[in-house]
């Protein structure tokens, strides 16, 4: 057996600053992984199939197979090969779905890790990433696994970037936000207001503070598409906001998972027990960004 974890996606900043003729828009964003993460399993099989486990699979275990990431990165990745996909795959989902976090991405690119590995393929990651590509636009960031930023549609990865050590807060409504219908409400949005401008991280901020001062200057844009269509994530804002110790608040990616920065790790979950006992119905996470 080869497992292999899936960790979160947290955008720190999102921009979007621009839109290509298919539709598609074009961001600007710092991406960064928690340390908590779906975990996937393969072993050898006759055909191929999924097991599914987790506080979060129920919503993948009604879907069709037809649009289950994992089982179209299978599919892909042996279609490239031209072998028939034989693997039992199990997925434990601890990531919530819908939520701006990136898991099924996430979950896709850990397919391709663990059956290149199972099927003794031995791909280059040049080949990984373009079935990747196929597969969305955030796989090729999760696939690549590693705080950096990101352009165009999400497949443009730059250098790693190092973060200075501190604590994070994690903060889900229970609910989830179609990433289509948001950007559809930020399309809509910007039709009367410009795109705007990239600006990357050139210089690593070393401490919080300074990590703070420099996404403040970028936010995310497309929290007030988001707010449209759940207030309920401004609600998750002001709660992040005004806890102690909160150096940052932001949404994440396209929601409706919001996250706090704090000096440490025992802040953080400091943090996430006073937010869980005022807010039970909340999944809350406290933890850190990966190395």
């Amino acid at each position: 057996m080869i497992a292999r974890n899936a960790p979160a996606k947290v955008n720190l900043y999102l921009r979007v600053v621009g839109r290509r003729p298919d539709g598609y828009h074009l961001l600007d964003s710092l991406v960064a992984f928690a340390t908590v993460a779906d975990r996937l399993e393969a072993d050898t099989a006759d055909d191929l199939s999924l097991a599914l486990d987790g506080p979060f699979a129920y919503p993948l275990a009604v879907e069709t197979t037809d649009d289950n990431l994992v089982l179209r990165a299978a599919r892909a990745l042996a279609a490239r090969l031209g072998i028939t996909p034989q693997a039992r795959l199990r997925l434990t989902k601890n990531i919530p779905i819908a939520a701006g976090l990136g898991g099924g991405s996430a979950d896709a690119a850990a397919t391709l890790r663990v059956l290149n590995a199972l099927w003794r393929a031995d791909l280059p990651e040049s080949e990984l990433v373009a079935i990747a590509t196929g597969l969305g636009a955030d796989v090729p960031m999760c696939l690549a696994g590693r705080t950096t930023t990101v352009a165009g549609i999400g497949e443009e990865i730059g250098p790693a970037i190092g973060l200075p050590e501190c604590g994070l807060v994690l903060v889900y409504p229970m609910a989830p936000l179609a990433t289509v219908a948001v950007f559809r409400a930020n399309a809509a949005r910007i039709g009367v207001a410009p795109a705007t401008a990239p600006l990357p991280i050139t210089r690593v901020p070393t401490t919080v503070a300074a990590l703070a001062q420099a996404l403040t200057t970028r936010g995310n844009d497309l929290t007030d598409a988001a707010l449209s269509l759940m207030p309920e994530i401004g609600t998750i804002l002001a709660t992040l906001h005004a806890t102690p110790g909160c150096r940052y608040a932001a949404m994440s990616g396209s929601g409706a998972t919001c996250f706090a920065l704090f000096d440490d790790v025992l802040m953080a979950e400091a943090a996430r027990l006073d937010i869980t006992q005022a807010n039970p119905r909340w999944w809350t996470y406290s933890g850190t960004f990966l190395p």
